[in-house]
């Protein structure tokens, strides 16, 4: 995907340099020397995807800093959908439905783990549709592992299970979904559910 395609932040080395704690020459050292990828200007002046910032940032082990967070997260927009299920039949039924609520968006599938992690590096969705009970994936590491990877923000994760097991519900939330729906999967519901979340995550911006 290309990088126009989503709305992505741009950092000038004086921003890259505030934002990192550091003067500026530090940070045009950074990229003069290739550790931090950047581009130029027509006028001669370094550009920094935010992409391209948080991927130096795990490189070298430092924190995210909580202003580059803060910015990453209101930068996010829910324009793209993954579903995640083994289940063709339901995959494709829901994927019908979300793509008739959200004309405007992406929607994209996934029937394994394999193919979830290739779509969500490719698409980067704001939301996920997460089926937990993948054949040989352990579907609470995976929710774990979508929240807390690389990704420049953190989809918004809908877990869904055949198992309506109070435990099991309790325990995909700590692993970080923010919402858990059992099977069988009421549509519906399904929509109100990412419309409550999403609006949340708008309200919550700052």
């Amino acid at each position: 995907m290309a990088r126009n395609d989503k709305k992505v932040r741009i950092f000038s080395a004086l921003e890259v340099a505030n934002i990192c704690g550091v003067v500026n020459q530090t940070a045009i050292n950074w990229i003069k020397n290739g550790y931090l990828k950047a581009f130029t200007t027509p006028g001669g002046q370094y550009r920094v995807y935010s992409e391209d910032l948080v991927e130096f940032l795990h490189s070298r082990g430092m924190r995210m800093p909580d202003e580059l967070q803060r910015i990453l997260e209101n930068q996010l927009e829910v324009d793209t959908i993954l579903i995640v299920d083994d289940d063709k039949d339901l995959n494709n039924l829901v994927h019908q439905y979300l793509s008739r609520k959200y004309p405007d968006y992406e929607i994209h599938q996934a029937l394994d783990g394999f193919e979830a992690g290739r779509m969500l590096a490719e698409t980067k969705p704001g939301v996920v549709v997460l089926d937990i009970n993948l054949p040989g994936v352990d579907g609470h590491k995976l929710a774990r592992s979508i929240k807390e990877g690389g990704g420049v923000t953190k989809p918004i994760i809908v877990a869904v299970s055949g198992l309506d097991d109070p435990a099991e519900h309790e325990a995909i939330l700590d692993e970080g979904a923010d919402a858990f729906i059992a099977k069988p999967l009421e549509l519906d519901k399904l929509y109100e559910k990412i419309e409550q979340l999403v609006a949340e995550r708008k309200d919550a911006r700052p």
